[in-house]
Order: C-alpha cells, then sequence, then structure tokens
C-alpha cells in the first residue's frame, strides 16, 4: 500500500490547522524552532515593555496579615468562600458565584440556581478577574484632567441641578449603554420627571437593536426572542453566532448541547444548518454552512419563505415580498433546507444574527410562524427594566450638541468618543460641551475629553440589581470594598436625580421593597442575597403575533438592498465583535488580548480577514499591509486568510487600536471603527482595498505545539500517520457503532517495563464529548484564572511560547474554500506510561498513588527533556520570569491554593491538584470516601456545553467510567500505549442525507 500523503490521517480524511500545513510550505515544516534572543535583547526589551511584563503574572501577593478579632460565623482560615451575585449584561444578565479567599475574589463560577447560567458562564465573564484587579483602572476624580473628589464634583453638581430644576433639564441630557436593572429604570425615570426637558439616549456599539426593532415592525412590541435550543431539532442560523456571541450564548449553547448528546448509537441529535460570511464558532458545529456575503444572506432567507410556500407552507404575506435571486446559491440545497424544517414543524427554529438588518428580523419571525415554532421552541420577552439601545437617539443627540443646545451632558459607562459611528465625530464635538462629566473604569479617550471624570467601580465592588430577558432578578453585590474608590453607576445616577450624595444600597433595597413581602422584607432579602436571584423566577412569554397592516408597510419600505455581485472594486465590509475584546470594554484585558480566537488563532491584534481568491485578486498575502478605503475614510491594517471566508467579503473586528484607558490596550491592533458610520453600522458595500508598503507581523498560535505527525509516523513499526480525529456521520455511526475501532492500525501494544497498578484508592480521570464542545475557548480562561498562568506578551507568542495549560485545537477538513472545522482540547493527558518521566533527570515529573502525573516544580531545573519527550506537546516552560515585575493589584487575582511558578519550571495542567485536596481533607474530616461529582476541575465547572466529565474511575458508578464505556471512547494517540487517563468521545455529525454528505470513515484507506 502507499504511504499516506503528508498531513492526512490514518482513515484518509484529510485535516489541516493552517494553510501553510495545507501546503506543506517550507515556513511551517521549520517552524516549531523559535530564533534564539540574547540576554542584552531580553533586558532591553524589558525596559521598554514594563508595564506589560507587570500584568504578566506574579509570585504569591505580599499581604499584610490583620487577625479578625471577631471572626465571621463558620470562617475557617483558608477555606474559600463562595457568594453569588450577577454579571450585568445590557439588556440581560448572568447570575455567578464568587469564589473568595479572606475576602479577596478569585475565581467566578456560574450559579446553577440562575436560568442563564446554570452553573457556565463564558471567556468574558472569567476574564472579569483581572478587570477588578486592573492597575489601569481609574483612580481617582479627576477635573479639567486635575485631581479633584467626589465631594468637590457633588457640589458642583448641587448648582447646576438647582439651575436645571428651574427650566425642566433643557440643555441637560445623559448618554449611556443599555442596563436591564430596576434600581436603574426607576431612577431614569426619576430623572424624566425632575427634567422632563432633558434628552436620553442609550447607544451599545454592539447590541439586539436591529432584533428588537425588527420584531416591532410587525407585532407592534417591543420584544425580544429567547429560542428554547434544547427542544429544538432543526436549527437554522441566518449569521446568528449563538453558541458563542450572541446575547445568551451560556444558555444557548447548554441547550443546544443538550440535544447534542449521545449514550449510545440509538440516539438521535439535532441538525445545524448554518448561513455566515465568516466562520464562526456555531459555524464550525454546524452540520452544513454556505459561506455567503453577508448582502445575499437576506436574499436566502427570502428564497426560503419561497420554498416553504411551494410546500404549502406559507409565512403570513410571503407572496408580497420581493423575488429573491436564484442565481445567489445553490437552489437544491434551499429546497432541502425548506422540506427539512417543514418535516420538523413546531421542533425546527430560524434565527438571525443581530447584524443582519432590521427586515430580516421581522421576516423571520413570519418563518417561524409558519413553521408553528412560536411558543414551542421560540419563546419572546418584553424586556423588563430596561434602556434598550437606540442608535436614532443617538443621532439626535449629536444634532442637538451641533446645534449648540447642549450645555452639560452625562456620559454613564462606555467610551462613546471612541466607539460611535464615525460620521458623527463625537469626540470632535464634546469639547464644544461646556459641562461633561464622564463615568467609567478607565480614564480613556472620552474621559480624556470631559470636563469631570469620575471613577467607576467594578460590579463586584457595587451594588445594584438586574433583570434577565425572562423576567428573572437579581441582586448584584460587592464581593470586596472599592479598590480604586469607584463609585456605581447607581450611586451616580442615584446622586444626580436626587441632587445629593446616596449610597447604592440604600437605592437597592428601596427598589426591592416593591418585590419581597413587606412583612418579611428583611429575611426574604438576605434569602435573596444567599441565592443570588429572586425566588419567584421568570415572568411569562409574551403574547405576540403579526400586525397585517404593519406587515405591509415593512414590506413596502424596507427591500433586500442587494446592488450586484462583489468584485475587487466593490467589496463587502463586516463588523464584527471581536471574540477577544469584544467591543474594546475588554481591549485593557491581557488574558483575553492573549487568548487565541477561536478561529483565526490570532492573539494581540485584528486583521482583515479575507479568502485565498479575494487575497489573491490584491495580489496580497498574510500579514501584508493594505488599505482599506470606504466611504471617504481609510485605515490601514494587515491581512489574514482564513479558510471558509466569503469571496470579496472582508471582515473586520471592532474594539482594538485604543490611544488611551490603558498600558496594555494602547496601540494594540487597528481601530475600525474609524470606517463604521450610522448608515451601516454592520454591513455595506463600497469598499476599496489597495496595497500599502510593507508588512505587519501577527502572533497566531494555529501551528504551535503540533503533534509533529511525520516524527510520530516514522517512530511506528508500520510507518503509518496516527488519527488524532475521529468523526463519522450520524448514520454512519448507527450502522457501525465501533466505527473508532476502525482507525485503529497498530501492532498489540506492550510495555517495555513492568507497568503499576491502578486497583486502589480515588483513580482520577476526564473525558471530553467532541459532540459538545464548541471551542469557545472558556476551559482555557478558567484555567488560567484557577492555576495562576501568566501572560508572555505578543512577541513570546510568536515564538511559540505561550503559557496555556489547555489549548483548543481547531482543525479544518475538505477543500480550503468550503472546509468543515472541529475543534479538540489537548492538555496533559495524565498517562499511566507518561513517556515524560522516563527521560526527567530530577524525578521532578512522576507518578503520584492517584494516579496524577504531577509535577514538583522545585525540583525542576529546565532540562525541557520532558517537552521534548511528551507526544501531545502540553507541557510549558517558563523561559522568563514573567511574573517579576506584578503590580500588588494585580497579585490580588492569584489563587493562593496554587503555586506562582518563577523562571526555569516546567508546568503543566494538573488536573486542578488543590480542588482534589479541598476534597480530599473535607471528606476525611467528615470520616466519608469522596462522592462523585464532588471534585469539578475548573475547566469542567465553566464549560456550557458539559462537554468535559471529571471523576474517579475506581468507582464504577461514577459519570466518567459511564462514559468512558460508550462506544465512542477513543485515546488521542492511543497506538503510542501512553495509556492516558484523558479520553474523547468521538464527534458525530448529522447531515441530512438529501444533501450527500462525504463519509468520514472509510476503513479500506487503511487496511
Amino acid at each position: 500500500m502507499k504511504d499516506p500523503a503528508p498531513n492526512s490521517q490514518a482513515n484518509g480524511t484529510r485535516y489541516w490547522r493552517s494553510l501553510e500545513e495545507l501546503s506543506s510550505t517550507k515556513e511551517f515544516q521549520e517552524f516549531p524552532i523559535p530564533e534564539g534572543m540574547s540576554r542584552r535583547k531580553f533586558l532591553s526589551l524589558m525596559g521598554a515593555s514594563l508595564a506589560l511584563a507587570g500584568l504578566a503574572g506574579c509570585r504569591r501577593p505580599v499581604e499584610k496579615i490583620i487577625p479578625y478579632v471577631i471572626p465571621p460565623e463558620n470562617f475557617i482560615p483558608g477555606n474559600p468562600r463562595f457568594y453569588a451575585t450577577n454579571v450585568p449584561q445590557g439588556i440581560s444578565a448572568v447570575g455567578v458565584l464568587v469564589e473568595t479567599h479572606e475576602g479577596r475574589p478569585t475565581k467566578i463560577e456560574g450559579n446553577p440556581q440562575h436560568p442563564f447560567s446554570q452553573g457556565a458562564t463564558n471567556a468574558f465573564i472569567q476574564a472579569e478577574i483581572l478587570n477588578l484587579y486592573d492597575p489601569d483602572r481609574s483612580r481617582q476624580v479627576l477635573y479639567q484632567g486635575a485631581p479633584s473628589s467626589w465631594d468637590n464634583f457633588l457640589t458642583t453638581w448641587k448648582n447646576l441641578y438647582t439651575q436645571y430644576r428651574l427650566i425642566n433639564g433643557k440643555g441637560l441630557a445623559i448618554l449611556s449603554t443599555s442596563f436591564s436593572s430596576p434600581t436603574l429604570a426607576r431612577l431614569k425615570e426619576h430623572f424624566h420627571r425632575t427634567f422632563p426637558a432633558a434628552q436620553w439616549a442609550t447607544y451599545d456599539p454592539i447590541s439586539d437593536e436591529n432584533i428588537y426593532k425588527g420584531l416591532e415592525r410587525i407585532t407592534g412590541q417591543r420584544i425580544l426572542p429567547l429560542p428554547q435550543f434544547h427542544k429544538t431539532d432543526i436549527i437554522l442560523s441566518f449569521d446568528s453566532d449563538f453558541l458563542h456571541m450572541e446575547t445568551h450564548d451560556i444558555a444557548a449553547a447548554k441547550g443546544f448541547a443538550k440535544k447534542r448528546k449521545l449514550t449510545s448509537e440509538k440516539d438521535d441529535m439535532n441538525r445545524l444548518y448554518m448561513v455566515e460570511p465568516s466562520f464562526s464558532v456555531t459555524g464550525g458545529m454546524a452540520d452544513h454552512r454556505l459561506s455567503v456575503p453577508s448582502k445575499d444572506i437576506p436574499q436566502f432567507a427570502l428564497a426560503l419563505v419561497k420554498a416553504l410556500a411551494e410546500l404549502d407552507c406559507k409565512a403570513p404575506g410571503w407572496e408580497a415580498w420581493p423575488d429573491p435571486d436564484q442565481t445567489r446559491f445553490d437552489a437544491e440545497w434551499i429546497e432541502a433546507v425548506a422540506r427539512d424544517l417543514l418535516s420538523h414543524r413546531g421542533s425546527s427554529v430560524v434565527v438571525a444574527g443581530r447584524r443582519q438588518p432590521e427586515w430580516v428580523h421581522a421576516l423571520v419571525y413570519t418563518l417561524n410562524e409558519a413553521l408553528n415554532n412560536h411558543g414551542k421552541t421560540c419563546l419572546y420577552y418584553r424586556p423588563h427594566h430596561a434602556a434598550l439601545p437606540d442608535q436614532n437617539d443617538l443621532i439626535k443627540l449629536v444634532q442637538t450638541i451641533q446645534d449648540g443646545h447642549i450645555s452639560t451632558l452625562i456620559i454613564l459607562g462606555g467610551n462613546p468618543a471612541y466607539n460611535t459611528p464615525a460620521d458623527l465625530d463625537l469626540a470632535r464635538l464634546l469639547p464644544t460641551v461646556p459641562t461633561t462629566i464622564h463615568l467609567g473604569l478607565h480614564h480613556n479617550e472620552t474621559g480624556r475629553l470631559a470636563t469631570w471624570h469620575i471613577p467607576q467601580a467594578h460590579f463586584m465592588e457595587s451594588w445594584g440589581d438586574v433583570a434577565a430577558l425572562d423576567g428573572t432578578l437579581g441582586v448584584v453585590q460587592p464581593q470586596i470594598a472599592p479598590l480604586l474608590s469607584g463609585r456605581s453607576i447607581t450611586e451616580v445616577l442615584g446622586s444626580l436625580v436626587k441632587g445629593q450624595s446616596i449610597k447604592d444600597y440604600d437605592l437597592v433595597r428601596e427598589t426591592w421593597k416593591t418585590f419581597l413581602n413587606a412583612g418579611d422584607f428583611e429575611g426574604q432579602w438576605q434569602q435573596v442575597l444567599h441565592d443570588g436571584v429572586h425566588g419567584t423566577g421568570s415572568k411569562r412569554p409574551a403574547r405576540v403575533s403579526v400586525k397585517k397592516s404593519a406587515l405591509q408597510r415593512a414590506q413596502r419600505t424596507v427591500l433586500p438592498g442587494s446592488t450586484g455581485p462583489l468584485s475587487t472594486n466593490n467589496l463587502e465590509i463586516v463588523f464584527a465583535a471581536s471574540r477577544s475584546v469584544y467591543d474594546g470594554s475588554y481591549a485593557n484585558n491581557t488574558w483575553l488580548q492573549e487568548l487565541p480566537d477561536p478561529v483565526t488563532k490570532l492573539t494581540w491584534d485584528n486583521a482583515a480577514l479575507m479568502s485565498r481568491r479575494t487575497a489573491e485578486t490584491l495580489n496580497a498575502t498574510s500579514e501584508d499591509l493594505i488599505t482599506l478605503s470606504y466611504r471617504g475614510r481609510s485605515l490601514t491594517m494587515p491581512v489574514w486568510i482564513v479558510p471558509g471566508q466569503a469571496d470579496f467579503s472582508i471582515t473586520v473586528a471592532l474594539g482594538y487600536g485604543h490611544t488611551a484607558g490603558g498600558n496594555v490596550s494602547s496601540g494594540v491592533g487597528f481601530n475600525t471603527y474609524q470606517l463604521r458610520t450610522s448608515l451601516a453600522p454592520d454591513t455595506d458595500q463600497g469598499l476599496i482595498i489597495s496595497k500599502a508598503e510593507g508588512t505587519y507581523p501577527l502572533a497566531s498560535t494555529q501551528d504551535h505545539h503540533g503533534m509533529d505527525l511525520e516524527t510520530l509516523a516514522a517512530n511506528t513499526i508500520q510507518k503509518r500517520l496516527p488519527t488524532l480525529l475521529r468523526e463519522a456521520t450520524l448514520q454512519e455511526y448507527q450502522e457501525n457503532p465501533d466505527f473508532v475501532d476502525t482507525f485503529e492500525d497498530h501492532p498489540p501494544l506492550r510495555s517495555l517495563w513492568e507497568e503499576r497498578s491502578y486497583d486502589e484508592g480515588n483513580q482520577w480521570g476526564m473525558v471530553i464529548d467532541l459532540n459538545q464542545c464548541t471551542g469557545c475557548n472558556a476551559c482555557t480562561l478558567a484555567c488560567q484564572s484557577e492555576n495562576n498562568i501568566p501572560v508572555v506578551g505578543k512577541e513570546e507568542v510568536t515564538n511559540g511560547r505561550e503559557m496555556h495549560w489547555i489549548r483548543v485545537d481547531r482543525y479544518f477538513r475538505g477543500e480550503e474554500e468550503a472546509p468543515d472545522m472541529v475543534y479538540q482540547p489537548v492538555s496533559c493527558q495524565h498517562c499511566e506510561n507518561a513517556p515524560c518521566e522516563q527521560v526527567c533527570p530530577v524525578a521532578a515529573t512522576l507518578h503520584d498513588k492517584e494516579g496524577l502525573n504531577v509535577m514538583v516544580y522545585n525540583r525542576c531545573v529546565g532540562t525541557r527533556y520532558c517537552a521534548n519527550n511528551c507526544p501531545y506537546k502540553v507541557r510549558r516552560f517558563n523561559f522568563y520570569n514573567y511574573t517579576k515585575a506584578m503590580s500588588e493589584l494585580v497579585q490580588m487575582a492569584m489563587n493562593p491554593d496554587v503555586t506562582v511558578r518563577s523562571r526555569g519550571v516546567m508546568e503543566k495542567c494538573t488536573f486542578c491538584i488543590q480542588r482534589i485536596s479541598r476534597a480530599r481533607i473535607q471528606a476525611k474530616e467528615e470520616h466519608r470516601e469522596i462522592e462523585d461529582g464532588e471534585v469539578v476541575a475548573a475547566c469542567q465547572q465553566v464549560c456550557p456545553t458539559e462537554a468535559i466529565i471529571f471523576g474517579n474511575l475506581n468507582d464504577p458508578n461514577s459519570n466518567v467510567t459511564q462514559i468512558k464505556k460508550q462506544n465512542r471512547n477513543y485515546a488521542l494517540l492511543g497506538e503510542l500505549n501512553t495509556k492516558p487517563r484523558l479520553t474523547y468521545l468521538a464527534r458525530i455529525r448529522n447531515p441530512n442525507p438529501e444533501l450527500a454528505p462525504v463519509s468520514l470513515i472509510d476503513p479500506e484507506s487503511h487496511l
């Protein structure tokens, strides 16, 4: 038999991580060996970027020991305590539990009682710990850039308050970010009553405005959809990354995964169709994905309406919608999707992303009505106690400022000088307002232009309240006293509307007197603080229907807006929220800056994403600098070629290129807000690109820590490439339940030494279900937060030296123009026959009695033999002292139960041994064995899809033992006889048989 082609898999299916690997370029083959760095160069760089290094990690915090004179009840020093609170997220909220050590928050977990977290979180919420301890946060009140005080500000405001009361607030305006808070909503109403002539505008650069306005067009009500993915068999997504970047992504991922869970070949699973211009996390999970320009997605939606009508499934007003351009996509694909949706009426759902125009959301509503999904798989809720973002209000406010009719502007949160549409030119207008007051976490671009800047308290330093979209109420309670004298938005707004200083705690309790029983207010209040949510639960969904006249009016006034095919002279630009820094509010967070993008694997930067075909027509390649010209504005930034990107569609991430607000964010990436306008804030045509001089280095991890398959194959007897990923279609799985065994092709596995027995006590192991893993990176951030893992900076990432203990490998399969994508989280496999242990000269890495591969840091002398001998490439070496110049504030983020490693030692995943030890001690004190599920690893706890299962392999009834018995279970590189404790469940796809899916297993190819 002919040897397999380079980079192919043993089953005949080809997987690749980057275009360089696909092409087997010389640069890719030589990459793993970074260039050396002299000590002199390193010291000079450290001197030039000390601020960055200072945020990289630390040794154990230096703290003053202050004993409790009267210890809190049931307090045991050294044991963490957990307190419930809520994370405000625009027009919704997520309930969390905050782990504290002697009053110092160190970790965030999901609150199982909250409907939108259900015990899980995401990467952004995990990173809030670092935001709390950000040393670049604003520290004091500033007046015209000079230090002042809260008292001085109140004195000034009292005079203004009296003046504006006399004229009903004429000339006064507030610009806020969105919120969903009973107390803030009450204060907003108070503001309007006190100052009836004043203006209030709410603006978020990334929002659901298109969604609620589109639904309001045809229902007459301001509502938002809440799909019930746990009840859904067929999902069609129009550019909605609901598993990662849309509102309520945590609950959506949880519900989606429940319908993706398989216990045997007898189970069924959901099916996901995705139509999008650029690969998303949700697109990577799709069973069928179409890559089309954003401007053609409305055409696809119209084509689906017509296709369903031909099947006698007629959406309200279907005949009045414009006829679509059928030449833009495969008609057979649309017809197959229509038949699939129709055969699952009442158990399907159609969703559209926030980037799609208003009328598309109106059309999607009619599709769900025709499919009988309303009230079943798609519920609708009226946002309660919410200030909804509305760009029209922002435009009116800007116009009033231009006319000179605003004398005092109050900016509550956000950074509008940086992120409002470029054509509004708010940064230029702010200095023309006589008095501007800015409340913000950082002294950012807006704060520097304001007359008064007030430091904002982090939500973990504040009292407040929230209402989730379904009406679930919760209290935001402080976990620590304000570290930098910040003021909460509740306190500031309350002081503004009342004309005097008032505490946020008093304002929140005043609001909650309307929700709790007056006869037992204190008891119920304490219960809410304990639970984090109000016990009454959510409100009923809204009852809505299409208003025929409104639908007809919408159809007459809104057209698809497609203006012909795209080309190099008429490119499409798509503005996307960054999967690392969101809208820029996380730009000063080093954890997120260094977290690889799930798709592009870029860190510390954004780029112009394009397909190879588009790049070739522009004579450009990755890292080449180009100039984007759009609506009279231009921006120079680098190219990054991405498989699966729609041709002639350019996606740019928002949130980079800051000029103020923090040492980390300033100068990192490119400010694409400079191109964004109020006329087309999401996507538009008319972009022109020209080649610029030079290149710009981008730090990407997509080829880092590769499991060198060619070398592994050379060391095996039969010289075959091992199989890293194992996939099958649902039909193949049903026909061949033991398909994972067909990937095995090796002689009997025998050890060279006597194997140790692991049949006593607790024996820890893990399983990761690739069918449920979405590749969202939450596990990587949770591990970093839990285990004090440092960041290293862009240059060291470029050298392949990032320190994450969990990497999420992203593979493509198929042709470059339209590949499938699959993720595989990889950490230390805790091999029973661990190759690293045989080569360590000082026995720094060894096994303990519970089967864990542990590291004795005090023994490690940094030979790196273990890393060289590890086939999984999961061991990380501290090349430099990344924790040398840590600020004392950032030190507070460190977990005291985990050591902080210094230069010259190897580190890796420990299965959260500190959590195992904590459970062991508690079980011993209570004279019992550790119960199944009592030890939850950090990566397992954060995972919204419950893809990670951890437990005792010696317990025959444990969850992890039962799951390892499934026929999809396999060991990564098991043919090396390493006997890893971490195994995987193979990925199963559920393609539509009508669309002729390609087989994912081909036993004949490796016989």
